[in-house]
């Protein structure tokens, strides 16, 4: 099975990248970055193979080629919208996501459907209020498109998770790739996430656990459980997943 990954240099995506290639049915991985990998030269995997890509807004037939017999995508590829415009972060967050679903269309077929799994965030909102913040607008109005998309193109399963408190604190393969925290973040942190982890698991999601899940939803997994539920929002056939969600179908919770 040959899968997709993006943002493999970042928190979310490294624990997906690890996942995937614990994941023995996966027989090729192809990560589009802007810049070489980390994490998979060290680990020298020969399913792993690195497309240095320049512009997630254009997917030319060349590099089509190279992704062709692919069926799953998780879209790990984000920013804070502390770290840049309001309009990058529009263009990263959703510009780059709808541009690439449009190119993976193409890898879909009637018998071998394309599982695109978007990592949007909690708090995201499909319905946003007046004074909904930047994040929240962007990545629900992402999620509609995707839904529309799938909408119009059976053979294009997009689905959404919403992450809470991404935590690698206990994922010891990714800690010597992942971003440095920022001043703040370390700051708070000692006391912070042991609270979320003890007090507040419904919005934690660790990296092992939550890499694992989206791999296997790109592999085509869990479709199953995918109905409305008080934590699954259903767009059509375009699943929604809270954080709660993944929690409980990775086994994390109580059903």
């Amino acid at each position: 099975m040959h899968v997709i990954l993006t943002g493999a240099t970042g928190l979310v995506g490294a624990g997906v990248l690890d996942s995937m290639i614990k994941l023995k049915d996966i027989t090729k991985i192809s990560i589009l970055s802007r810049r070489p990998v980390k994490m998979a030269e060290d680990l020298k995997d020969p399913r792993v193979n690195v497309i240095i890509h320049k512009d997630f807004e254009k997917y030319d037939s060349e590099l089509l080629s190279q992704l062709k017999g692919a069926t799953g995508c998780v879209w790990a590829l984000g920013i804070s919208q502390t770290q840049v415009t309001k309009e990058e972060y529009v263009k990263i967050t959703k510009d780059y996501a709808l541009a690439a679903s449009e190119a993976f269309q193409t890898l879909a077929t009637e018998q071998e459907p394309f599982n695109f799994v978007y990592v949007s965030g909690l708090g995201a909102a499909t319905e946003p209020g007046r004074f909904a913040a930047i994040f929240a607008r962007t990545k629900g109005e992402t999620e509609v498109a995707l839904a529309e998309m799938r909408k119009a193109n059976p053979a294009f399963h997009a689905s959404s998770v919403r992450p809470g408190f991404v935590d690698a604190a206990r994922h010891e393969a990714v800690k010597p790739y992942i971003p440095v925290p920022n001043f703040t973040y370390r700051m708070y942190m000692p006391v912070l996430g042991p609270a979320i982890r003890c007090g507040y698991q419904s919005i934690w999601s660790p990296t092992d656990e939550l890499g694992r899940f989206m791999a296997e939803m790109a592999m085509g997994r869990h479709k199953e459980h995918f109905t409305q539920s008080k934590d699954i929002q259903m767009i059509g056939n375009f699943p929604i997943l809270e954080n709660s969600a993944f929690r409980r179908l990775a086994g994390l919770d109580r059903k």
